[in-house]
């Protein structure tokens, strides 16, 4: 058995060559990079480095979890995250659901083109769009509301809680609601016609056809990145997070796991404490990942 899968390895030495660059960059930057894990349990010292820091077992988990923010931390990250997939998951695939039913072919391409520029925007593009949208100072929204007599004066809306939940998965919508719906569109195009030739013929509607035909045709797609998405549900997002929420007001709402260990572990040089709120982070993502998959293994379509 090993002799035969030593011949088919050889046998595919071209290909083998190709996929080897990949595996040596993942080996580097994935992999290697995993030794620092120990830092966690130590009380890492620069000048030592992790040979000579001392060893302190699980005191950085414990200082966490006694942390007086830890719950509103979590809170946090849990609920941004849960409405981000509430939201800006099913986004996608509507938005696949009704380009597939335009039938003019220039002006899908013109919507399509549209909606996924905003993917290659940098987050600090897009916070400067936000920020100048919603400015007291010439912002359109409040330009729009007071022309509308809605408000009287103008709201900073970056400096009201409330109000960041919204503004932070609105934008995450945005940017992301184009470049998720390539997948999506292109799995639909991979559906047989003579299926949906059938239905017509059946009497079947066009709005009974996405139930009856598309949406089924897609599940395993959709049931993928599902599960990829409840994996990451401890990453609710750093960058828009850091860049929209800068303001001292909206820490109560806006402070996650990722802005917390920048702000306190990195930005304080405490190494060891970031590197044990990040590995709790990543054990209860490969946590929620496993238990996905393996509620998807039992409808027939997971990961592994």
């Amino acid at each position: 058995m090993e002799k035969k899968w030593i011949q088919r390895y050889f046998a595919q030495w071209d290909l083998q060559m190709m996929v080897l660059p990949a595996i040596i960059l993942v080996g580097i930057f994935s992999y290697i990079p995993m030794y620092g894990i120990l830092m966690a349990f130590q009380q890492y010292n620069i000048f030592e480095g992790m040979t000579g820091s001392p060893w302190i077992g699980f005191d950085n988990f414990r200082r966490f979890f006694s942390e007086p923010r830890f719950w509103e931390i979590l809170r946090n990250t849990i609920m941004i995250s849960v409405l981000k997939i509430a939201i800006c998951f099913p986004a996608p695939i509507l938005l696949a659901l009704m380009l597939n039913e335009v039938k003019n072919v220039a002006f899908k391409r013109v919507v399509q083109t549209i909606t996924y520029l905003p993917h290659f925007l940098s987050w600090v593009i897009v916070a400067g769009f936000t920020m100048s949208i919603l400015s007291m100072d010439n912002g359109s929204l409040n330009i729009a509301l007071e022309s509308l007599n809605l408000i009287d004066e103008p709201i900073n809306f970056l400096s009201i809680p409330r109000y960041f939940w919204t503004i932070i998965v609105t934008t995450n919508l945005w940017k992301s609601i184009g470049f998720g719906s390539i997948v999506y569109m292109a799995a639909i195009a991979g559906i047989d016609p003579q299926l949906y030739e059938a239905a017509s013929l059946d009497g079947a509607t066009k709005f009974q056809q996405v139930f009856l035909i598309t949406l089924p045709s897609i599940v395993p797609i959709i049931t993928i990145f599902l599960i990829l998405e409840i994996g990451n549900l401890l990453n609710a997002g750093f960058e828009d997070l850091l860049l929209l929420g800068s303001n001292p007001a909206l820490r109560n709402v806006a402070d996650v796991i990722d802005t917390y260990v920048y702000r306190v572990g990195i930005s304080n040089s405490q190494y060891s404490y970031a590197t044990a709120v990040g590995l709790f982070k990543a054990v209860i993502s490969v946590t929620l990942l496993s238990g996905a998959n393996f509620f998807a293994r039992k409808v027939g379509h997971s990961l592994w």
